[in-house]
């Protein structure tokens, strides 16, 4: 009876030991914010295009967990622009994109977010984030931000900036400090002066921020092989993981 009951409990644990196990393997809740720059300046450098396709790629293959990429457990996609001040823009969610392939995806974009904007907006678009993290209740998941832009700050048609105003300076990740445990933001296609700017004069404490150039980004078109399927497109989940989702370090400006 004592052996019964010892195999028993073992047993037990064991299974208990299982069970939390694959707890602890079940990857935690993260929220996926893009946005896309509809605006003329990242128009007329022809970079929309590329912008899109890339988005696709990303979407795709983060929902999909290809090669370990991590799975977002919510999306949201918007474009970054605007035609007056504080234009509110609508973001479509994580339903729009699963089950869609890539083309399916890039298509959607075009259609949803086409380039018609005459400036990009990027504090409408932060002070939306922030709102939709508080909305949906999303304040304790991890966030990334990703924004398709050259990342040059425009002004409001009709706005004039004093000689000594430094346009960066009014860019405001301000709604984005403490919403969550851990903010990142991501300017991609920005140039290297334009990315540098970001760094030294876009004022920012808990906000991890990170740059790529837009010469960089045209990269992940020689990582890819059009004679493989995507789930084995390892040389290009790779250099996502290197290049567009480089874990960044927390530093603060003042």
């Amino acid at each position: 009876m004592i052996r019964r009951r010892a195999l028993g409990l073992t047993v037990l644990l064991a299974a208990l030991a299982a069970c939390g196990q694959s707890e602890n393997a079940r990857p935690g809740p993260n929220t996926l914010f893009i946005g896309l720059d509809v605006s003329g300046s990242f128009r007329d450098a022809r970079l929309y295009d590329d912008a899109v396709d890339f988005a696709a790629v990303y979407l795709y293959s983060h929902l999909n967990g290809l090669d370990g990429l991590r799975v977002p457990t919510a999306v949201f996609v918007s474009s970054v622009g605007g035609a007056r001040a504080g234009e509110a823009k609508s973001f479509h969610p994580i339903n729009d994109f699963q089950g869609r392939t890539v083309e399916q995806i890039a298509q959607d974009l075009r259609t949803w977010f086409p380039q018609t904007d005459p400036y990009t907006d990027f504090n409408a678009f932060f002070e939306r984030v922030a709102g939709l993290v508080k909305e949906r209740g999303l304040i304790l998941a991890p966030l990334n931000i990703v924004v398709l832009s050259d990342g040059v700050p425009d002004v409001p048609p009709g706005t004039r900036l004093q000689a000594n105003v430094d346009p960066y300076a009014r860019i405001d990740l301000s709604p984005l400090e403490f919403l969550t445990r851990s903010v990142t933001v991501r300017v991609l296609y920005a140039s290297p002066t334009v990315g540098e700017d970001w760094k030294r004069r876009v004022r920012h404490r808990r906000v991890r921020l990170w740059t790529q150039e837009a010469q960089v980004m045209a990269g992940w078109h020689t990582q890819f092989r059009p004679d493989l399927p995507l789930a084995q497109q390892h040389d290009l989940w790779k250099w996502m993981k290197d290049n567009a989702d480089f874990r960044v370090r927390a530093t603060s400006l003042f």
